[in-house]
């Protein structure tokens, strides 16, 4: 199959028809949404849709004369960077624009787009030509010959074997999962749920602008009498209890039982999503066993490095053992503290006392003050702080780019370009970073185009848009973010860099397009430099005073995250272990998941699950990431390793950059991932069983001081 993250090009007039369709949006121009032409307006997707159609129906003629096999990698590499454009651009589009009519349009979009690309993965022609190039391997380069036998298995995992009647009923599938996956999240943010608490002195002060009002009649004794009563109204809070709320209430509120009742509410709801998971479930349990595969992580894990789901589980479960002494002995000490805290020497640990007491442990023993840490990291700082990560390491920089009329989406977007002094300009990047109602509800990085190259003389530049959710803080004009958004940040520009940096001849390989277990390296690698105080001290200070931030504070704040590392990962394991049995072998007679995630819970943490509650059905992860979750401690494995043995020594060198770029990141997917790991850390990052990669653990567990 093609995914809808990979893409597919040859040599009919294609540089005249990108540039014909496709504009840099650097002139005065006006220009349609993200450079494209056709999206002056939100009908343009339609014109957007077609214009890809006709495209690909031109290219796939072309291959249909069996023309050279170089021209055929060329050509199904255009087909895939053709299609994929607009379904990226109409995923952007859904989850950022202002906009309700173009949100609207990239919907449908997405849906044609969906429909057509299984045409495409259910071609005959395409697949016999994809077979003749490989035959003749000899004619292609490695990476070539790479990408035609990448597009020949994505076909095969598209089902192109079956009859008619079972691959109508995977395209049924394929529109049913698509139509689930968007409901889930549509329900997450139309059902947040929240509580009402009374009075408004049981949330501390500072959260109060966050919440709304509300009022309730109270009767009152008037003073002086022991009868006569006037009506008054008491002041009260409504807790909206999304993410980003509920951590709030949970890390600051003194009042344990304001804690209990929003983190029960906040972890039932939405009620929908219940029956959405389980159908979700099952359709992609029916779509995998139809192309071939025991389960959907068979067909999920099977194309990854780990090959197996039974790899993933075993190297899980391992982790699991090897963490729960020292998660234990975690969990004991927020016992103690809260026993001491709350004066009773019998009170038990419950789930809504973690993310209080922990925040309250390391504030007293490392003396970390967020609100203090936040004044250091203004976020135009921060984003200077990237600059010169980038400058440092790699000797680019980034330059802001003039947006085009009609190129934006919001007012607050920004557009930077990546220039290197010997190469030139090496992509694009999009700045949304600002919160605001409807758009999505955390941060990624989101593809718009991938990078290849087109001629000998011209390559195809990468396009990105990161996307983040940072809040303005009341009235301030000064965005500050807390060091854990700090992270994030840096997390997904590492994702950007990835794509910038690569330097593919087919977008099919371009920056994360690659195993996905292997895709989350750079962002996990990159999380590293926001604790770095070779660079925190050249861009973080005070948004007021301008002082740099303290030796000592980032000394604190590293203490600080140290202090549970075990129980987070426990934390980490647990959610990858749902998503590996959710999607999984699924048994004959049903089986209830809230039962199963609870069970899972007891067995591999130490806290306790609260009855009534199901944090699953708000775990957009499980959709986005189907057996695919523990591609997140795969990646922090190999990116312990990657920092401990390249970048911990000198990580702000250009003799760092340059490993880090010439072994990895010019690569994107386009070279075996054992020989990209190797290459830049050397035989001992992973080992290998069977043909299944499974990434050693010694640099995270010293990390982790386990």
């Amino acid at each position: 199959m093609w995914k809808l993250t990979r893409r597919v090009q040859p040599h009919i007039n294609s540089t005249r028809w990108l540039i014909r369709n496709f504009r840099s949006g650097e002139s005065g121009d006006a220009t349609g949404l993200y450079g494209f032409d056709q999206l002056k307006t939100a009908k343009g997707f339609q014109r957007f849709v077609a214009d890809a159609i006709e495209r690909s129906g031109e290219l796939v003629n072309y291959v249909s004369g069996m023309p050279s096999s170089p021209e055929i990698v060329k050509a199904m590499d255009e087909i895939s960077d053709t299609v994929c454009r607009v379904v990226d651009s109409a995923e952007l589009c859904r989850q950022t624009h202002p906009d309700k009519e173009f949100v609207e349009e990239a919907t449908k979009a997405a849906v044609a787009m969906n429909e057509y690309l299984h045409n495409l993965n259910t071609n005959h022609t395409l697949y016999a030509a994809l077979k003749k190039a490989e035959q003749d391997s000899n004619l292609l380069t490695k990476e070539a010959s790479r990408t035609a036998q990448n597009l020949r298995m994505d076909l095969e995992r598209s089902g192109i074997h079956l009859d008619r009647d079972k691959l109508d009923r995977v395209s049924n599938l394929t529109a049913k999962i698509f139509q689930l996956t968007r409901e889930f999240s549509e329900n997450i943010a139309d059902d947040p749920g929240h509580v009402d608490i009374f009075p408004v002195s049981r949330i501390p002060r500072h959260l109060h602008r966050n919440l709304k009002p509300i009022y309730r009649s109270a009767s009152r004794v008037s003073r002086g009498s022991t009868r006569s009563t006037h009506n008054s109204k008491e002041k009260g809070l409504r807790i909206t209890t999304d993410t980003r709320t509920l951590s709030s209430i949970l890390q600051l509120t003194p009042d344990e039982e304001v804690r209990k009742r929003v983190y029960i509410q906040g972890n039932s709801v939405p009620h929908a999503n219940h029956g959405v998971l389980e159908n979700l479930i099952a359709a992609r349990h029916e779509f995998a066993q139809i192309v071939g595969y025991n389960s959907y992580s068979d067909y999920e894990v099977g194309h990854n490095l780990a090959k197996s789901p039974k790899v993933v589980t075993s190297f899980l479960e391992e982790l699991s053992k090897t963490v729960k002494p020292k998660a234990e002995e975690e969990f004991i000490a927020i016992r103690d503290f809260k026993r001491k805290k709350s004066g009773n020497k019998s009170a038990e640990l419950e789930p809504w006392d973690e993310t209080y007491y922990t925040s309250m442990m390391k504030s007293s023993v490392n003396d970390v003050d967020t609100a203090v840490v936040a004044s250091y990291f203004p976020l135009p700082q921060c984003i200077e702080g990237l600059k010169v990560l980038v400058e440092s390491l790699f000797g680019a920089t980034f330059h802001t780019v003039p947006l085009a009329p009609g190129e934006s989406w919001h007012p607050d977007v920004l557009k930077l370009s990546l220039h290197h002094p010997d190469e030139g300009d090496l992509g694009y990047l999009y700045l949304d970073l600002y919160s605001r109602k409807g758009k999505y509800p955390t941060c990624a990085c989101f593809a718009i185009k991938g990078g290849r190259k087109i001629s000998e003389t011209e390559y195809q530049l990468p396009l990105l848009a990161l996307v983040c959710n940072f809040s303005r803080d009341g009235d301030s004009s000064v965005v500050k973010l807390n060091h854990s958004e700090v992270e994030v940040l840096f997390h997904e520009f590492g994702h950007a860099l990835h794509s910038l940096l690569s330097r593919t001849d087919y977008q099919h390989f371009s920056g994360s397009r690659m195993a996905i277990d292997l895709a989350e390296l750079p962002s996990n690698l990159f999380e590293y430099y926001a604790w770095d105080y070779r660079l925190l001290k050249r861009f973080a200070r005070h948004y007021s005073t301008g002082e740099i931030i303290p030796e000592k504070l980032v000394n604190s704040l590293q203490g600080a995250r140290n202090m549970f590392a075990a129980t987070e990962m426990q934390r980490q394991v647990l959610y990858a272990l749902i998503d590996q049995m959710l999607f999984g072998e699924q048994p004959e007679t049903g089986r209830d998941v809230s039962h199963l995630v609870a069970e899972l819970k007891r067995q591999h943490t130490n806290w306790n699950h609260v009855e009534g509650t199901h944090w699953h059905i708000r775990f957009s992860h499980l959709v986005n990431y189907g057996a695919g979750y523990y591609t997140y401690l795969y990646a922090r494995c190999f990116a312990s390793t990657i920092w401990q043995s390249v970048c911990e020594e000198d990580s702000l060198s250009l003799s760092t950059g340059t490993v880090l770029r010439e072994k990895f990141f010019k690569h994107g997917g386009a070279k075996d991932p054992a020989e990209l790991l190797r290459d830049v850390a050397g035989n001992e990052i992973i080992s290998v069983h069977d043909g299944c990669i499974i990434p050693a653990t010694t640099s995270l567990l010293k990390e982790l001081r386990l």
